[in-house]
This record gives structure tokens, sequence and C-alpha cells, in this order.
């Protein structure tokens, strides 16, 4: 019988725990010296399939897809810790495995493998209150990676359990699909093989999904199929190492959208702890490895180690299963974290803001920095809500009326001696804002311009990297991430300005950024600073 993970998870929900206990006694150990033994599941790959397989109290016999807790699953770990088997484990199951929700038990019923087909004898005694498991009539599963290289990771260990445990009298298994019993089928699907899109489908493992981008057509694959399954009562679970932010892949999105019925597992460090310094990244190794049993730490530092001297970024993804954007990022985003500092600031504190607008497309944000270096998103209203707007929160637009009121509530919360706005699309509001606030407060700062916009990123990233500067943040995730998300595009005269790697990745925080921190450089030149002394009686 397997057990919930000790220690530190606890199983107070019900699942089919007849699927993990199938697992172990049908999917030996594939490969290696211990090739053909028993299996057992690390903790952490129990976690994540009594969790796929978590059903809903409320469900009822009959019920497929929404018989379970969660519609689909994510699963994010580093290089080696057994992604590949674990998840060939799951296509097994879902092949000829109990995993389709058959009511609740009142005690004493029993799943007997002979009842479908399996001759191994094995059987499984449900508790009273159990959910009761069964296998799909036609199961209909697709296999998806970007690359025949990189389905390998998963069909080859899956061949290895058939040929070596008791599920060859169900399956038979080719090059290219598996047939299940007479009627079906487990197909591989790579992005040289897309004709096979569109079929119905039960179930859909789609690894690697840190690599599916628009760009390899892979984004729309992952549409496709969850489009299938809907319409089958079926679900899908990724597995993948960490993504690239700057890609937009399928994995990242799944990672932000905040629907509640997708379970994810991303075991992570404190970001507290540096992945450059040999000693902490050996702490992080420790963590986000926690369970396999198989991995030697060693030679993954050794990996890891070799790694960081041209690629850090791939090296802290790939081993140390953190996000993080590659080499061609404007700033370090780890050097950027490391500045955060959050501190309260009083009202009526003079400071200068950065105001960047869109739409439709993009965010638009506020942010605000004193004058001795300290850089924050203001809140506003009753639920002190940070500045800055994503349309998508807004059913696809900013809300002009929400920002406008905003704006004016930072105006008379602070002593904001300068402000600069890039105008496009607010071109009404920035007039309207200058008006009321003063031509001399109120700039109109157009980030299109190479010159200048150069220089003020230069200005910002210098005092970000350079040791003896005092500048520092609020930590404000939003706009970290936008960082992480900014590009250097090169411009004539050895000039960049910023640009988004991908229309996913937005940059209009770290945009805002930069407009406040070179209002904040120009209000100092300008002697604002000490132009005029305030009074502020009041809470």
């Amino acid at each position: 019988m397997a057990k919930a993970p000790d220690p530190g998870f606890l199983v107070d929900f019900p699942t089919l725990w007849v699927v993990p206990d199938w697992i172990e006694e049908h999917c030996p150990i594939p490969d290696g010296f211990r090739a053909g033994e028993r299996m057992e599941l690390y903790p952490w790959q129990l976690w994540c399939t009594v969790n796929h397989y978590r059903v809903r109290p409320e469900a009822v016999a009959g019920q497929l897809a929404p018989a379970f807790h969660y519609r689909r699953s994510q699963v994010v770990a580093p290089q080696k810790t057994g992604k590949g088997p674990w998840s060939a484990t799951i296509v097994l199951a879902e092949a000829v495995g109990p995993v389709v929700f058959a009511g609740w038990a009142k005690g004493g019923e029993r799943y007997l493998c002979s009842d479908h087909g399996c001759p191994c004898g094995w059987w499984y005694e449900y508790e009273p209150g159990d959910p009761m498991g069964t296998p799909w009539p036609t199961p209909l599963i697709q296999l998806t990676a970007s690359s025949e290289d990189q389905v390998a990771n998963v069909y080859r260990p899956l061949r290895s359990m058939v040929r070596l445990g008791p599920l060859g009298e169900q399956l038979r298994v080719g090059e290219e699909f598996i047939r299940v019993g007479d009627t079906g089928r487990v197909d591989v699907v790579t992005s040289s093989a897309l004709s096979r899109l569109g079929n119905p489908i039960n179930f859909a493992l789609q690894d690697e999904t840190g690599t599916w981008t628009a760009a390899n057509k892979l984004r729309k694959v992952a549409e496709t199929q969850r489009r299938g399954l809907a319409g089958m009562g079926g679900r899908s679970m990724e597995t993948t190492n960490t993504w690239d932010p700057s890609e937009g892949s399928v994995a990242q999105t799944t990672a932000a959208s905040k629907r509640k019925d997708i379970f994810r597992y991303h075991p992570q460090a404190p970001k507290s702890l540096s992945y450059k310094d040999k000693r902490q990244r050996r702490k992080i190794h420790t963590m986000v490895y926690a369970g396999s049993a198989h991995v030697d730490l060693d030679a993954i530092e050794a990996e890891a180690a070799e790694l960081m001297e041209h690629d850090p970024a791939q090296a802290e993804r790939f081993y140390g299963n953190r996000v993080v954007s590659g080499t061609s990022a404007w700033l370090d985003g780890e050097k950027w974290e490391a500045r955060a500092k959050p501190r309260p600031v009083k009202a009526r504190t003079t400071v200068v803001g950065g105001f960047d607008g869109s739409d439709i497309d993009d965010h638009t944000a506020i942010r605000l920095e004193t004058l001795d270096g300290y850089q924050f998103t203001p809140t506003y209203g009753p639920d002190k809500l940070p500045t800055v707007w994503n349309p998508a929160d807004y059913g696809g637009q900013v809300p002009r009326l929400e920002v406008q009121a905003a704006m004016d509530e930072v105006m008379r919360t602070y002593n904001v001696v300068l402000l600069y706005a890039d105008p496009p699309f607010w071109e009404s509001e920035v007039d309207a804002w200058a008006e009321k606030y003063g031509e001399r407060k109120v700039i109109r700062w157009k980030t299109s311009r190479i010159v200048q916009m150069h220089a003020a990123c230069e200005r910002l990233k210098t005092d970000v990297l350079k040791k003896d500067t005092k500048f520092t943040h609020d930590g404000c995730p939003i706009t970290a991430d936008h960082v992480a998300n900014a590009r250097a595009a090169a411009r004539p005269g050895d000039r960049y300005v910023l640009a988004k790697a991908s229309q996913a990745q937005k940059i209009d925080a770290c945009v805002t950024s930069v407009l406040a921190h070179e209002a904040a450089g120009d209000a100092i030149a300008a002697g604002l600073a000490a132009r005029r002394r305030n009074y502020y009686y009041g809470a």
C-alpha cells in the first residue's frame, strides 16, 4: 500500500489511492542495475500522483474529468529527478489502470486486475468511503514533446516497463504508438508529427512545456489537445524543467494562470540563496532534489559548475529549478532582487514618479522614487491596491478612470515634484495632468527617443549594478518580473531601447522604473530636493 509522503506531506483529501498502488505493482524500474525490480514512488512522485487523482467529495459515479479536483497538473522539477520514468507510469496507468472515478466504496469492494485483462493476479481492497477507480474503456492518449529525442525521455522507460513487467499482455508497443487492447492507442506526437492532432483523446502528457512556444507551434498543440480533452472528459499533465521567462512558453502561461483547478508542483529554494556561490548552490540542490534518492549531488554540482561557465541562467533553470531569464536579459534579475529593501514611505514625502500607459495589450503602471534613491509602487483606494494594471484583469482593457483616480490619490498623498509620463495611448490624460498639476511637474517623456532612453536605461542599470550606490526598491514582484523580461534592443550608434522578447513578456513596470529613476536624477540636478519645505499634520 502506498503511503503519504513524509515528512511535510499530509493527505487529508479523497484520492484514488488505487492508482499509485497499481503503478508500483505494474511499472517496474525501467533501467540501471535494478532494472525489472519493483518500483517504489519517491515522496514527490507520490504527492503529485495523489493530487492529480484527487477526487471531489461531491463527485458521483459516471462523471469523468468533473469528478476530479484538478482539471490538469503541472510538475516542474530539475534535471535528472526522475520526471521521465514517473511520467511513463502515469501514461501506463491512463492506458490500462484504474484512473476513472467509479463511485464511493461502502467497504470490502475490490479492484481485480483479472477483471480488466491483466493476468498478474493483483487486487486492491477499498476501505469504506474510498473513491474507486476503473480503466478507460477505450483509452486514447497522446504523449507529446518538441522532438523525437525529447519524447524518448518518456517513451523509452515506458517501453522498458512494459517489457519487464506484467503489462505485455495488454499493450503492444511499436516505435511511434502503443496499441491498447483492440481499440485503444497511445500516440507519440512531436512538432514533426502534428497530423495526429485533433483526434478525440482521454489524456495528454505534455513533456517539457517550458520549450513550447508560439514560434515552434507547440502552443497551438497544447491548446488543440486541451480542446480535444474537454470534449471527451479527459485531463492532461505537463512536466517540464523551469522555463526562460523571456520566451512566453506554455509552462509559464500555466504557472501564471489564476485558475484554481490546476495542480502545480514546483519545489524552490529561498531566493536569498545565490546560485553563483558554490556553497549556497549546494543548499539549493539539496532542497530541489530532495526525495530523488538516485541523484548524486556531486555529479549535479559538476554539471552545473561547467554550465555556469558559459550559460549561468540555463544552469540555474535546469539544476536550480528557478525561473531566470537567459543571458540576453537587459539586467540580471538576481542583481535587481538583491536591491530589495522594503520600507514605509510617509505621506507628503518628496518623490518623483514614472508613468507608462497602455490600453489593451500591455500593463499600465505608476512607480515613485524618493530623492534618497528608494523606488516603490504606491497603492491606492481603500483596498490599497498596487498601481499596476493588467488589462486581462479588467475584461481586456485598462480601467482608465481607475488609473486617473489612482494618479490623483498619489498626487494628494505625496509631494510629487516631477513626473515623467510616456504619452502614447494616454495623450489626453497626460495633458490633463500637466494642466492640473503644472507643466513643470508633469513632463511628457517619450520612451521612443533612442538617445534619451538609452541614457535613462544605463543610469538605472548602473545604479543597480554598482556596489557604492544607494538605490533600493520595495521588491514589487510585478516589477521584478518585468525587469527580468526586458531586453536591450540594439539601435544605431551603439545605443539601445528596452523591448519584449515576446508579446507575452511584459516590461511596462520596468519602463516605469526607468522613468522614475531618470526623474529622480533630473530632480536632484535641478535642486528640487531642497527647493521647498513641506509641513503635513495628519495620519
